[in-house]
C-alpha cells in the first residue's frame, strides 16, 4: 500500500468510526451496504457477481475509483458455488435458477415442524443434523450415502474459498484504493433465525400463540448460537462493526417484540458489545415501536440503519443522541428522481440530521442496484457541499479495543471439545497446545460452518 493510499484508508476508516461512536469528525460519511449497485455500475450481471470472483472484484475497484468520495463499501455477500456444492434449498440463484440480471431470492417455508421445539432446546447440533439439514441440503437427504459425505466435503472446501476470497477482497479494496469495509461478521436477531429459515414467518407468529414458552426458550438457545457465529466471523481487530439484518420485527406489536423479539436480540448485542464490538443494525421495515429500545445499549454501539419506511427525522430526535443513524434517501429517489431533487433532499438531510454528529448518508438500508449514475454522483457533490463539519479535522482509526474474555458462554463453540477429544487419545505426551489448537480452531470452524446456513 502506498502511503496516499494509507492514509486515505485511515481517513475513511476513522470517519466512519467516529460517527459510529457520536464523535466529531470532518464530515458526513458516505457509508452504506450498497447491495449490487457497484458491481451493476462497473457492467457485472448479477450471475456474473455471484459466480465469477475476479469480475466481483475487479467492478468493484472500477466502482471505488469512479466514487473516492465514497468512504465504506459493502456488496455481493453471495458466492453461488459454496450454495451450489450442497444444493442449498434456501436460495434462488441467479443464471441458475432466476434470469442472469435478476438479484438472489431467499425461499421461506417450514423446515422446521411445530412438534420439533423440544429437540432443537435440548440438543441444537441433534436437531439440525437429523431434522433440518435434510430438509434445506439437496444432497444431505439421504443421510449416509456417498453423496451425502460428498456434499459435506464439498461444502468445507469451498467455505475456505470463500475464506480465500473474501480475505484477498478486503486486502485489495485496502492496498490498492484505501477502501476500508462496512461490517464484518453476521448474526440474525434469535427471533429472526426461528423465523426465516427455521419455522418461517407462519409457523412462528403462530406458535406465539400455540406455545409461546417453547418460542422464548428456542430465541434463548438461538442467542448463543448467533453470538457464537458472529464472533467467530467477526473482524478480530474491531474495526468495523458485526452486521445484523432484522428480517421480521416490523410484524410484531410492541407487546410481542417486547416479549418475543427483544430480550434475546439485546442478550445477543450485550454479548458482542462486551467483547468490544459495535454493531450495524438493518432495521428494516418501520422501526418507530420498537427503536427506543436501542437506548437501553451502550452510547455510541450501535449503527441503526433507517429503512425507507421509517421517518429517519423523528428517529434522530427519538435515538440519535444516543446511537449512529443512518439514511434518508428513498429508494425511488435513486431510481426516478432527478440530480436537483437529489441535491435538495441531501441539503435537508444535512441540515437537520448532520448537527451533533452520529448520521451516516444512505439509502433506506442500500443504495437501490438500478440506481441512475447521475443520481448516485449528484448525492455525493451534494455531501461534498452541505455535508461539512470541520475539515480542520484530520479523521484517524481509532486503537483497537482490548480483546475482552468471552464470558456468557464457552466460546468457541465446538461439537466435540478437546477434553473429550484428548481423552479418547490417552493424554499428549509432548507440547499439548500444540495438538490443541489446531483442533479446535478446525471444530470450530466446522461449527460455524452448520449454522452460517440460517442466514
Amino acid at each position: 500500500m502506498t502511503e496516499k493510499t494509507k492514509r486515505l484508508f485511515d481517513e475513511r476508516l476513522g470517519r466512519y468510526q467516529a460517527a459510529i461512536a457520536l464523535e466529531p469528525t470532518d464530515r458526513v460519511p458516505i457509508a452504506t451496504g450498497s447491495n449490487s449497485f457497484a458491481e451493476l455500475y462497473s457492467g457485472n450481471n448479477h450471475q456474473e457477481t455471484i459466480y465469477d470472483a475476479e469480475k466481483w472484484l475487479e467492478a468493484e475497484l472500477a466502482f471505488c475509483r469512479a466514487f473516492p468520495e465514497v468512504d465504506v463499501l459493502r456488496n455481493n455477500r453471495v458466492w453461488g458455488p459454496l450454495y451450489d456444492a450442497i444444493d442449498l434449498k434456501t436460495y434462488r440463484l441467479p443464471g441458475r435458477d432466476l434470469p442472469s440480471q435478476s438479484p438472489f431470492q431467499f425461499v421461506e417455508k417450514e423446515y422446521m415442524l411445530a412438534d420439533e421445539y423440544d429437540l432443537l432446546i435440548k440438543n441444537p447440533l441433534e436437531f439440525m443434523f437429523d431434522k433440518w439439514l435434510p430438509r434445506i441440503i439437496g444432497e444431505f437427504k439421504e443421510k449416509g450415502s456417498i453423496r451425502s459425505y460428498m456434499a459435506f466435503l464439498k461444502g468445507g472446501m469451498a467455505q475456505a474459498q470463500v475464506a480465500q476470497i473474501m480475505k484477498n477482497r478486503s486486502l485489495r479494496l485496502q492496498e490498492e484504493v484505501g477502501m476500508p469495509q462496512p461490517m464484518t461478521g453476521a448474526f440474525l436477531a434469535p427471533f429472526d433465525a426461528l423465523a426465516d429459515a427455521l419455522r418461517g414467518l407462519t409457523g412462528a407468529l403462530t406458535d406465539t400463540y400455540r406455545q409461546p414458552e417453547k418460542v422464548i426458550a428456542a430465541c434463548d438457545v438461538l442467542t448463543l448460537e448467533m453470538a457464537n457465529f458472529a464472533l467467530a466471523t467477526a473482524d478480530p481487530f474491531r474495526r468495523y462493526p458485526i452486521f445484523v439484518p432484522t428480517h421480521k420485527a416490523t410484524f410484531l406489536s410492541p407487546a410481542q417484540f417486547d416479549k418475543f423479539y427483544w430480550p434475546s436480540f439485546s442478550k445477543t448485542m450485550e454479548i458482542l458489545i462486551e467483547a468490544g464490538y459495535k454493531i450495524r443494525a438493518y432495521l428494516e421495515g418501520n422501526w418507530g415501536h420498537h427503536w427506543h429500545h436501542f437506548l437501553e445499549l451502550p452510547k455510541g454501539t450501535v449503527l441503526c440503519d433507517i429503512d425507507n419506511q421509517g421517518d429517519i427525522f423523528k428517529a434522530k430526535r427519538e435515538i440519535g443522541h444516543h446511537q449512529c443513524i443512518s439514511g434518508g434517501i428513498q429508494a425511488s429517489q435513486f431510481i426516478i428522481g432527478t440530480p436537483e431533487e437529489m441535491r435538495e433532499r441531501v441539503k435537508v438531510l444535512c441540515d437537520k440530521l448532520a448537527p451533533g454528529g452520529g448520521y451516516i448518508i444512505n439509502g433506506g438500508c442500500n443504495f437501490p442496484h438500478d440506481t441512475k449514475k447521475e443520481n448516485f454522483r449528484a448525492m455525493i457533490d451534494a455531501v461534498m457541499e452541505f455535508g461539512v463539519y470541520d475539515l480542520r479535522v484530520k479523521p484517524q482509526p481509532k486503537p483497537a479495543p482490548i480483546a475482552k474474555t468471552i464470558n456468557a458462554f464457552p466460546y468457541p463453540k465446538m461439537a466435540t471439545p478437546w477434553a473429550v477429544k484428548k481423552a479418547e487419545l490417552g493424554g499428549v505426551q509432548g507440547d499439548e497446545d500444540l495438538v490443541r489448537r489446531p483442533w479446535e480452531q478446525l471444530e470450530s470452524m466446522a461449527y460455524v460452518w452448520l449454522w452460517q446456513w440460517t442466514m
